[in-house]
This record gives structure tokens, C-alpha cells and sequence, in this order.
């Protein structure tokens, strides 16, 4: 069976320079950064991709070395691998660029947490970054890339400098793209726990896996937070190795946050979104907006969301521009008020699913892949 680079790990990133910030940036020097990736796909080697795209200065890695995670920030010693980059084992990264490393000898498997160590040296300045990954990243004082342990290290919940992790793996998996907000990224969710929607709905794929490019406040329509999806799309979906299928979660944020879109510009950016996928050859499926009408944060457009919301909704359930539409509005919503999220489904801020809400709208979703 013939092999190829498949993504088996993504994370979208933004620019540390928002006007609308839902978690702040930071930079970094002398410092080494231990990132944890959970693997949702298996390969015989891997490469990781680090990127300095809203940097404005070089970013210097002076190390880095890749291990399987033993718990919290410790490593398996014996899975240890030093990472290279054109064969050397520090690279600098110009200003918005992006930078795949070399082959890593280290096979892993879907559920590993593969540990990324990046000792920088300099001042990064504030970093490319993804601001919500639901996972700890340790930061610590100097040259610590081979620490077997980083027990004292500074804690944080962005993912900083990294885009993704490709496997070597069977050319014929599937590859599915979550791509969308919030409700992909894992808002809502317990840290660390890896009980996102995408989370949930892999374990139910009976091939292939799902990598996740949710961010958090995203539109798709309107830069800010991160490029809209529209704008986004052939880098963060057509772009990904090995990427077979599309799965769409749009237009809460569209709908409430400043600078609104209108029900027929909404419309039109999800049909222009399915004809995108489809003009790649790819599926794509799409899920009905979330109920928000219980949302703590003050200045949403809220009181004109709720309706445009359920026209939006009354079209995603008749239109098929879609290869198939998940009503996961209806299977979270609670029964008392479609327009509140299920008091016991609701992470607490009216907006946003706990863990379970997060288990009951994969439920919903009725992807072709799944058992």
C-alpha cells in the first residue's frame, strides 16, 4: 500500500496584532516553549510545521526535538527525536513565512500526544499564535528542549508558533477538515481534555480522521478574529495534505458580533463556500447556527441575531448547495427555548457547549464516515 504526508494535526492560527482579542499573544525570548499535539491520525514518520506569518521580525529556533507525552509536561525519554530543518537543527524564520521541517523518524498513532519542545533564543516578538487550543503549553526559562520534565514551567492555553503535524500514512485514508468557529475550536470545553465536537466526532469515524481549523470568534465573511473563512479557505482546507472531505460550522459570529452581515450576504458566503469545495472536487457538509440568545457577554448584536438566525436555519435545513446539512441547532437547543442553548449542555456562558453539549452535537452530526 503506497504512502503519502497526510495532515494529522492542525491548528489555526491569527495574528497577535487583533482588534478583537479573546485571549492576548505574548512573545517570547530565551525561553523554551513545550507544546502538547493530540494526533488524530498514525503515520510511520512525522514532520511539524511552524509558522512566523503575522510576525515582524525573524523568529529564531535554536532547538527542537519532538517526544510522545508520558503526562502533563513530561516526555517519553526514549521517543525523543531532535527536529531538523534542511538538515540543520536551528532555522530562522523571516517575517510571514512558514517553514515544514524534515522527516522525523518517530511512528505514532491517532490519539498520541506528540510533545513539541522549540528552545527561541531571541525575541520573538508577539507570536503567531493560536488563541483558544483547549490544551497547556509549558514555557520555561532558557534551553530546556531536553528536559525530560518541565515540572516548575510557566502555564498557558494558546498553542504559539505551529500549524500543524503531518503523518506518513496510507494514501488512502481520509482526510475531513472541520473549518469553522467556536463551536469546532472547543470553547466551552474542558482543557485538556480533548472533548471538542471534532474530538467526539472522530472517535465515531469508522476511516480517516478530522483535523480541526476552528478558531474561536472566526466569521466567514469578515476579518476579525483571524481572516474570514471565505479568505481563509484555500490555506486553511485546500491546502491541508491529503484532504478528502469538508466539514462546515459558520455564522454565529456573523450574526452578532460588530459590523453584521446581512441574511442574503450570509447566504451568498455559504453558497460561495460550497462552490469552492465542490470546484476542488471536495464534499461539504454544514451545520445550523447555534442558539445564542442566552449569551453573558454584553455588546452582541443579540436582539437582531435571534431572527436572522432562524431564517438563516430555515434555509441551511431546505438548501443543497450543501451535500448535507447536521441540525445540531435543534439537538443542543432547549426544549423550553430553541433560541437557549440546553441549560444542562450549556458551558455557562450562554453562547458556548460544555463537554457534554460538545458529545451531543457530534451525535448530530451525521457524517458519511461515521459507524
Amino acid at each position: 500500500m503506497s504512502s503519502t504526508w497526510l495532515a494529522g494535526f492542525r491548528s489555526a492560527v491569527i495574528s497577535p496584532y487583533e482588534r478583537i482579542q479573546l485571549q492576548a499573544s505574548r512573545g517570547f525570548a530565551d525561553e523554551t516553549v513545550r507544546q502538547v499535539l493530540r494526533l488524530v491520525g498514525g503515520g510511520a514518520r512525522v514532520r511539524v510545521r511552524l509558522s512566523n506569518r503575522y510576525g515582524t521580525e525573524p523568529l529564531v529556533v535554536a532547538a527542537a526535538r519532538v517526544a510522545l507525552r508520558k503526562a502533563g509536561a513530561e516526555i517519553v525519554g526514549e521517543t525523543e527525536r531532535v527536529v531538523r530543518f534542511d538538515g540543520a537543527d536551528q532555522v530562522t524564520i523571516q517575517a510571514g513565512d512558514e517553514i515544514v521541517s524534515d522527516a522525523i523518524d518517530l511512528a505514532v498513532e491517532a490519539g498520541d500526544d506528540l510533545v513539541l519542545s522549540l528552545y527561541l533564543p531571541e525575541a520573538t516578538g508577539l507570536a503567531t499564535f493560536t488563541h483558544s487550543a483547549f490544551e497547556r503549553a509549558y514555557i520555561a526559562p532558557g534551553d530546556r528542549v531536553a528536559a525530560p520534565d518541565l515540572a516548575e514551567a510557566e502555564e498557558s492555553t494558546s498553542r504559539f508558533f505551529v500549524t500543524g503535524v503531518d503523518v506518513l500514512a496510507p494514501a488512502a485514508a481520509p482526510v475531513v477538515v472541520a473549518f469553522g468557529d467556536s463551536w469546532f475550536e472547543g470553547a466551552g470545553t474542558t482543557v485538556g481534555a480533548n472533548h471538542r465536537s471534532v474530538d467526539f466526532l472522530n472517535a465515531r469515524l469508522r476511516e480517516g480522521w478530522i483535523v480541526n481549523q476552528g478558531i474561536g470568534g472566526n466569521r466567514l465573511l469578515t476579518d476579525e478574529v483571524g481572516a474570514h473563512g471565505l479568505a481563509r479557505f484555500e490555506r486553511d482546507v485546500l491546502a491541508v495534505p491529503g484532504v478528502t472531505h469538508v466539514l462546515a460550522n459558520f455564522g454565529i459570529n456573523d450574526l452578532i458580533l460588530d459590523g453584521t452581515a446581512s441574511i442574503r450576504d450570509l447566504i451568498d458566503g455559504y453558497t460561495e463556500l460550497a462552490r469552492r469545495a465542490h470546484a476542488a472536487g471536495l464534499p461539504i457538509y454544514a451545520n445550523t447556527v447555534g442558539p445564542f440568545a442566552g449569551v453573558v457577554y454584553p455588546g452582541l448584536s443579540v436582539d437582531t441575531g435571534i431572527p436572522a438566525r432562524h431564517e438563516i436555519n430555515e434555509w441551511l435545513r431546505g438548501t443543497t448547495v450543501f451535500d448535507r446539512v447536521f441540525d445540531v441547532a435543534a439537538a443542543v437547543a432547549s426544549p423550553d427555548d430553541p433560541d437557549l442553548i440546553r441549560p444542562d449542555l450549556d458551558s455557562g456562558d450562554g453562547l458556548h457547549l460544555n463537554d457534554e453539549g460538545a458529545r451531543i452535537m457530534a451525535a448530530a452530526m451525521d457524517f458519511p464516515l461515521v459507524r
